[in-house]
C-alpha cells in the first residue's frame, strides 16, 4: 500500500481492518478498539482516495446519470437523497450464492468492500438503507459513523450467513442517516410476522426530523423472504410491515419512505398491497418510465447454475401526497453490466443501487 501521509494511513488501517470471528463479544471488542478512531471524523474525499488506491487494478466505476423528474415544483429546502441497496452479504457471495460467471477473485472482501464504499461515496446519500449487511461492526458502522452518519443494524434471527464457514456473523438490515441533517425522534426494530408467526425477516423504521424544515418523516428499510413459492409468505410479511408503519406514521400523517429488497416482481400480491395501501404510496422508480406507470426492467441480474436471473425486486416507496421525487439515478445498461452479469470486477453486488432525491410537498395536507 502506498503511503498517503498520516491522516490517510490512519484511515487505511480502519479500512483494512476485518474481523476474523463472528462472535458478538469480538464484534464488541472491535467497536471498543475503534472507539477513539471513530471520534475522529473522516473526510469523504480521503476515504474515496483510499478506496481507489485499493481498486487501482480493477476497471473504473460505471457512469450512471440522474434523471430529472421535477414537474416545475419549487422547493424551499435541500433535497433529501435516499439510497437503497442490497450489497450482497460477503458470506453468501463467497459461500452460497453460486454466481457461476463471477470469478472468486472479484468477490475478495478487501477489494469488494472498497467498491461498495466507492458507490456510497459517489452518490453521497443523506439516508442509506442497506440489506445483506454482514460486515456492519467491522466496516460500515466504524467508517460511516466517522463520516457523520448515525447507524442502526438489525440482524436476521437465523441468518444463512451463519451456515458458511469463516462467516462474519449474521446479515441484516442497516439504516444510516446524516446527523447534521436529521434528528432521530423514534426508532423501531421490527421482526416481521406471517400467519401470526415470527419470521426470519426484519425491518427498521425511524422517525426523523429534518433540521432544515422542522418536518417529520419516517424512513424504513426491509428485506422480505426470497425464493419462488414463497409469494403468500411475502404477502403476509408485507401486510405486517404496512400495519406497523400505519401505526408509526399515525395513518400517514407522517410522510413515509420505504426502501427494500422485496424479493417480489411487480406482478406479486405484496407489490399490489403496497400500491393500494391506505398510506397512499407510490414507487419512485416507476417515474423513470415514459408513462410513469412501469417499474424498471431489472434491479438484479445474475447467472446461477439454474440459469440467468433478471428481475425487478428492489423498490423505494414514498408518500406521494407529501413528498416529491426530484430525480432518480438511472440504472446500468445491459452493455455496462456485461455478458457475465453481476457481481463482477466492476460492480460489487448482484443488485443495483437505487438513489432518489426527495422534497417535501409545499401543501402537506393535500391528498391525491
Amino acid at each position: 500500500v502506498c503511503s498517503m501521509g498520516n491522516s490517510t494511513s490512519r484511515l487505511y488501517s480502519a479500512l483494512a481492518k476485518t474481523l476474523s470471528s463472528s462472535a458478538v463479544s469480538q464484534h464488541q471488542d472491535c467497536l471498543e478498539q475503534l472507539d477513539s478512531a471513530r471520534l475522529d471524523p473522516i473526510d469523504p474525499k480521503d476515504l474515496l482516495e483510499e478506496c481507489q488506491i485499493v481498486l487501482q487494478k480493477r476497471p473504473p466505476r460505471f457512469q450512471r446519470d440522474f434523471v430529472d423528474l421535477k414537474k416545475n415544483a419549487a422547493t424551499n429546502h435541500h433535497p433529501i437523497r435516499v439510497m437503497q441497496w442490497n450489497i450482497l452479504a460477503q458470506a453468501l457471495g463467497e459461500g452460497k450464492d453460486n454466481f457461476v460467471q463471477c470469478p472468486m477473485e472479484a468477490l475478495k472482501w478487501e477489494e469488494r468492500k472498497c467498491l461498495i464504499l466507492e458507490e456510497i461515496l459517489a452518490y453521497k446519500p443523506d439516508i442509506l438503507c442497506l440489506q445483506e449487511v454482514d460486515h456492519y461492526f467491522d466496516t460500515f458502522e466504524p467508517l460511516l459513523s466517522r463520516l457523520g452518519y448515525q447507524c442502526t443494524f438489525f440482524p436476521k434471527p437465523w441468518s444463512p450467513c451463519l451456515d458458511v464457514e469463516q462467516n462474519n456473523g449474521p446479515d441484516g438490515c442497516a439504516l444510516f442517516f446524516l446527523k447534521d441533517r436529521f434528528e432521530l425522534i423514534n426508532s423501531a426494530n421490527i421482526r416481521l410476522t406471517a400467519m401470526k408467526l415470527k419470521t426470519n425477516q426484519v425491518a427498521i423504521a425511524q422517525t426523523l426530523k429534518c433540521n432544515e424544515t422542522g418536518r417529520l418523516f419516517c424512513i424504513a428499510v426491509t428485506h422480505l423472504k426470497a425464493r419462488t413459492g414463497w409469494e403468500r409468505f411475502r404477502s403476509a410479511q408485507g401486510c405486517d410491515l404496512l400495519q406497523n408503519l400505519k401505526s408509526i406514521t399515525q395513518g400517514a400523517k407522517i410522510p413515509l419512505i420505504i426502501c427494500g429488497d422485496f424479493n417480489a416482481e411487480p406482478t406479486e400480491e405484496v407489490y399490489r398491497e403496497f400500491s393500494n395501501s391506505s398510506l397512499n404510496l407510490n414507487s419512485a422508480y416507476k417515474l423513470l418510465s415514459p408513462d410513469g406507470q412501469s417499474e424498471p426492467p431489472y434491479t438484479t441480474w445474475k447467472i446461477r447454475p439454474s440459469g440467468e436471473c433478471r428481475h425487478t425486486l428492489d423498490y423505494i416507496w414514498y408518500s406521494q401526497h407529501a413528498l416529491n421525487v426530484n430525480s432518480a439515478l438511472g440504472l446500468l445498461t445491459e452493455e455496462q453490466i456485461g455478458p457475465n452479469r453481476l457481481p463482477s470486477f466492476n460492480y460489487p453486488s448482484d443488485h443495483l443501487s437505487l438513489v432518489c432525491d426527495f422534497s417535501f410537498n409545499q401543501d402537506p395536507d393535500r391528498l391525491l
